[in-house]
């Protein structure tokens, strides 16, 4: 390792790519009436989105709160999308390459991180809907050599109380990654990774975010469908909604065009003052964590049919979905804080928010390229020209803030990054 590398893995697709959601990550204890009138909620899904724009007043005043919080996020280009049932906006700011002065455009490809594991909890919903699997099972009973796994449940592995440690926070994971960034992984290493050191509690005991849950996950889903990863997406999620712009890129290192160049501090070679440019990583080490590649049309069509559950799931299922126990404030593959619904992401090199705010009927997605935090961080490198500002933020959160209190939906995350 380089002396001005960084080994920051947690934050790519680990504890941070969802509203930082770590081991001393707590929402509030009445999370599970983070979504107030579910069945309203399942309602709105079955009235179609406006496809009309967004009054001028509105597109006006988001603009405005986006423009704010560019100068404070260290992101060459933004991306940024909002459904109401008004209409819809859409605006990209900055740049896709800064050597090539490509300016960024909405409808660029980016990679979006941990909302994937948003797609492998659907995808396990529907399969139980299905009568396929029970979210009950045991994960012994389709993948052995798991500790605890007679005891813990697939429902466990998706709201991250299973005990099994997260691969990405391995040492020995972090050595390959960060210096030999197109190493091909495979489910079982990544498995077998976080396995040799688990179990970090009983099953149910705590909440700690893994990824080796949702690798777990995934290799369900291929056993019980007898399908690939891609194939299990592309039926289940992507041509039910129409979702053109988004793929599963297995294990190539090629983006669809146009996409967007993605920079980051993590990694061996990078320094505060020149970004590695890790555009072209490998991302099998993501798989069914972290894998997908989407734009700003999918995402929003997504974002609405996950909150809703329309397109995808049942009134039954849905409503369990947004029914999140415990104090965690995570279900299954995906979180909510204050009736905001969703995920974020981060892979090196890109940071996506994706929420819907239920009641309200509003989706909103900012999409970034670059995860380089910027402010007051104390445990992570920021640019040597960082912009202060008092909260360390990932570049997507720190818009998207600006944009949900634009919307008269403030979102707050409880221990900003």
């Amino acid at each position: 390792m380089e002396e001005n590398g960084f080994r920051l893995i947690v934050r790519c697709i680990g504890s941070v790519a969802l509203f930082a959601f770590s081991s001393q990550y707590a929402f509030a204890a009445d999370s599970a009436r983070c979504v107030a009138n579910i069945e309203k909620v399942i309602a709105d899904g079955s009235v179609p989105a406006k496809a009309t724009p967004l009054p001028s007043k509105l597109s006006a005043k988001l603009d405005a709160a986006v423009r704010s919080a560019l100068p404070k996020t260290a992101a060459p280009g933004v991306i940024v999308g909002v459904v109401t049932p008004s209409g819809i906006w859409k605006a990209a700011y900055g740049k896709a390459d800064p050597s090539a002065g490509t300016p960024m455009a909405v409808g660029m490809h980016t990679r979006i991180g941990s909302v994937t594991k948003t797609f492998t909890g659907t995808a396990i919903m529907q399969l139980a809907e299905a009568g396929k699997l029970s979210l009950d099972d045991k994960i012994q009973k389709y993948v052995p050599g798991i500790p605890n796994g007679d005891r813990i449940t697939l429902r466990q592995l998706a709201d991250m109380t299973s005990g099994i440690a997260s691969y990405t926070q391995s040492a020995k994971f972090q050595d390959v990654l960060f210096s030999e960034p197109q190493t091909i992984f495979t489910p079982k290493e990544l498995v077998a990774i976080g396995v040799a050191e688990s179990p970090l509690f009983e099953p149910g005991a705590s909440f700690n975010y893994s990824n080796t849950n949702t690798i777990l996950l995934g290799m369900v889903m291929e056993q019980v469908t007898g399908k690939t990863i891609g194939e299990v997406f592309k039926e289940q999620i992507f041509d039910p909604l129409k979702l053109k712009n988004t793929s599963w890129p297995g294990d190539s290192v090629d983006m669809p065009v146009p996409y967007a160049q993605g920079f980051t501090l993590q990694g061996d070679f990078a320094k505060p003052d020149a970004p590695s440019n890790a555009t072209n990583w490998n991302p099998s080490w993501g798989w069914t964590a972290g894998e997908l590649i989407s734009n700003i049309d999918d995402l929003l069509v997504y974002a609405r049919a996950l909150g809703t559950g329309n397109g995808l799931l049942g009134a039954a299922a849905q409503k369990e979905r947004l029914t999140f126990p415990g104090a965690a404030g995570y279900g299954i593959g995906v979180g909510c804080i204050g009736g905001w619904v969703g995920h974020t992401g981060e892979l090196p090199g890109y940071n996506t928010t994706l929420f819907y705010k239920a009641g309200a009927d509003i989706a909103a997605v900012v999409q970034t390229n670059s995860d380089i935090a910027s402010g007051d961080c104390k445990a992570e490198p920021t640019l040597t020209d960082d912009p202060r500002d008092t909260v360390c933020s990932s570049p997507a959160t720190r818009v998207f803030v600006a944009v949900s209190e634009a919307l008269g939906q403030p979102y707050t995350p409880p221990n900003p990054h």
